[in-house]
């Protein structure tokens, strides 16, 4: 059952002189989290985790403890293990997290309770976080500056050859963990076979010879050498493919009736076990299948496939290819996100660009955003080239801009280039240049 808050207590009173050795910025944070507005669209995510989480069960870590320990872990850039370690070896960070003497939440506590947060949620927070600076009168929301950055995903670097790799091995794994609920009921598969058999060794053989070719010699030989070694390996992959399909058929007809008298004392652990490996069967089987069709268009067909279309990880399928176009990091693995930010460095909106969405058209949203939040439009509007597009200045003016400082794509007039080298048109644009530092800032990087 969620509860709010453990019951209040007197963390520095054996110690009073750390109250006055806290970090500012905590103490800042601390007034901040206690907006209640903050709190309650906090809980009624983390309630939504199970169906009784509000009401039936004993007591999780309660919702005001949880929102302040993933804070510290973002302020931090710690891991959710160090994440858990520090603040139990912290009095102060004990009183921040209001944790006080009571037990801190394991790591995979905490990341199953931050996975239950919508980025609806987020972009409220931040909205709100927003409107408490102006009342602090920590900014006047009269500047806006609009950037992007990619956000990369934590996944190895993509190859054909891996993603075959890691379907063999997901696939197999799951495998593993349904043959004792099949086995037991003498289910269709009991004379098929090679049903359960795992076909990692060959496939993890296939990818460390590739791995040698690609850093061997190089030229037609070792071309002839990758293809060969692809073309097992596609072979490999299908006829783990058709075993999971035949299993994943067994298990959609599973019934833990059929256990009959010999029914074991763990029947409610494998009544749950099957529904979780159908869904993990129905997540994976269709991304492998895709890797498979691209590998064999790519590497044996040598057919280009669109970025948008491509699949670069199992595990987070959303990652695409972005060209960034910098020195030593050409493209990116990720997305890319698009922020807003006020005079002040209050970062008031975030935005994850979908597959059909281009940067050139997020100015206006960015406006839009700032007149619905604070109430009216910003006096001054920054972008860089990218965002330009066709008739932006004359619609933001119209919605109350008084300067719009994006620089002009293609040809420019006599008129528009006296403008922009104009010193007043400088220096707003130079202002412009500050939201890096607050997306290196944001990235950690």
């Amino acid at each position: 059952m969620l509860v709010d808050r453990y019951p209040s207590e007197d963390v520095f009173g054996r110690v009073p002189e750390l109250a006055d050795q806290t970090d500012p910025v905590l103490v800042q944070l601390d007034h901040l989290l206690d907006d209640d507005m903050l709190y309650q669209q906090v809980r009624g995510d983390l309630a939504q985790r199970y169906r009784l989480t509000p009401v039936h069960g004993r007591h999780a870590t309660p919702a005001e403890a949880l929102l302040r320990l993933l804070v510290v872990q973002h302020l931090s850039a710690w891991s959710y293990a160090e994440t858990v370690t520090r603040v139990a070896d912290s009095l102060v960070l004990r009183w921040f997290c209001r944790v006080y003497f009571q037990r801190v939440p394991a790591q995979t506590t905490l990341l199953r309770w931050a996975q239950t947060l919508r980025a609806e949620t987020l972009q409220a927070l931040v909205d709100r976080a927003a409107q408490l600076a102006q009342q602090a009168q920590v900014t006047r929301a009269r500047k806006l500056r609009i950037a992007s950055t990619c956000v990369q995903t934590p996944i190895h670097h993509p190859t054909d050859s891996g993603l075959l790799g890691d379907g063999v091995r997901v696939l197999s794994r799951l495998l593993r963990r349904a043959k004792p609920l099949l086995v037991q009921v003498q289910a269709p598969l009991a004379g098929v076979r090679d049903a359960y058999r795992s076909r990692m060794r060959s496939a993890r053989r296939l990818l460390q010879q590739l791995h040698r070719v690609r850093q061997g010699s190089t030229g037609e030989d070792a071309a002839a050498a990758q293809r060969g070694r692809y073309m097992r390996l596609l072979e490999i992959t299908p006829q783990t493919v058709r075993q999971a399909q035949r299993v994943q058929a067994a298990l959609e007809g599973w019934q833990p009736h059929a256990l009959g008298s010999n029914t074991p004392s763990s029947l409610p652990v494998q009544e749950r076990l099957a529904p979780r490996l159908l869904a993990q069967f129905d997540r994976f089987l269709p991304l492998v299948q895709r890797g498979m069709q691209q590998a064999r268009a790519r590497v044996l067909d040598g057919q280009p496939i669109p970025a948008t279309a491509k699949v670069l990880s199992l595990f987070e399928p959303h990652t695409r290819v972005v060209k960034r176009r910098k020195l030593g990091a050409p493209v990116e693995f990720g997305r890319q996100v698009m922020l807003d930010e006020v005079a002040g460095g209050i970062v008031t909106r975030f935005h994850v660009l979908a597959d059909v969405e281009s940067e050139c058209h997020q100015a206006l949203p960015a406006v839009w955003h700032h007149c619905a939040l604070f109430g009216r439009p910003p006096r001054v509007v920054a972008g860089d080239r990218r965002l330009h597009t066709k008739g932006v200045e004359q619609t933001a003016q119209g919605l109350g801009v008084t300067h719009v400082v994006i620089p002009r794509t293609g040809p420019l007039s006599a008129a528009q280039r006296a403008r922009e080298h104009a010193r007043v048109w400088k220096r707003r644009y130079r202002w412009r240049a500050g939201i890096e530092g607050r997306i290196h800032s944001l990235r950690r990087d």
